[in-house]
């Protein structure tokens, strides 16, 4: 099973371990690709602190991301899931999982990101600020910079299980997937039953626990249909919905009655 899981806006801090090495990171096929987006990065964030902070779209109050991103190369790298924080991954709570849950994490979880493409759990990066909405004024729109990149990769990585994908819009852009990889791919959404809104807070709580809850229990479908059989064993209410035609994901509702 492979699990699409946006970043977060927030990150914690580096802190001291050995710097980047790009070419460590899971999926070497974006290497060029990753290498291409932090030159540019690193350069953008090393001149004008104004024009950096425009491009980025950072606020005064997240000025210090600015410099952030121009140390990247020699900052401190640790492993993704320790970077990333926020209410999914506050949900996730990966340090806290068993050594087992861990070892299906590690397999499991990619996470995608305007600077790095996708990297697993496991991959030792430094904290970064660059949203996949962003455009470089070199390499343009990152949505459109990654896709063919992931177009050739991602495919591989995926195998002949399960996708569950819980990207975000703009993290979903890079990378679509086609053909029989999209039959097998299941898109989640998470409503508030009384009203089926989607709330942003709880709708990326309800999905850390979600990707959580299957860790833990080593559930490990590899069809949508067993998915939705899995999460309802579980104890989530879930709504399915079947593609109506070849190359479309599933669709399914999980629907919740508290906001929290």
């Amino acid at each position: 099973m492979l699990v699409l899981l946006p970043p977060s806006e927030g990150k914690a801090a580096s802190g001291r371990g050995a710097p980047l090495k790009p070419e460590s990171l899971s999926l070497p096929g974006l290497t060029g690709a990753r290498l291409a987006v932090l030159e540019e990065l690193v350069e953008l964030c090393s001149g004008d602190e104004e024009k950096a902070r425009e491009v980025l779209g950072l606020s005064e109050g997240l000025r210090g991301e600015v410099a952030k991103n121009a140390g990247l190369r020699t900052a401190g790298a640790r492993p993704a899931g320790q970077i990333y924080t926020g209410v999914l991954y506050d949900a996730l709570d990966l340090a806290s999982l068993d050594a087992a849950a861990k070892r299906r994490a590690a397999s499991w979880l990619l996470v995608f990101s305007g600077l790095w493409g996708a990297v697993r759990v496991t991959d030792r990066i430094p904290s970064y600020r660059c949203s996949m909405g962003v455009r470089l004024p070199g390499l343009g729109a990152l949505g459109a910079h990654w896709r063919a990149p992931m177009a050739a990769v991602l495919p591989e990585a995926a195998g002949d299980g399960l996708v569950l994908d819980l990207r975000s819009a703009a993290y979903a852009a890079a990378w679509k997937p086609k053909g029989e990889v999209a039959g097998r791919t299941a898109t989640v959404r998470v409503l508030h039953a009384p009203t089926r809104k989607v709330v942003s807070h709880f709708n990326k709580a309800t999905k850390g626990r979600i990707v959580r809850s299957l860790l833990t229990a080593g559930a490990a479908p590899t069809h949508p249909a067993e998915l939705v059989a899995a999460l309802r064993d579980l104890g989530y209410v879930v709504e399915a919905q079947a593609p109506g035609k070849a190359g479309a994901a599933w669709a399914l509702d999980v629907l919740v009655d508290e906001v929290h």
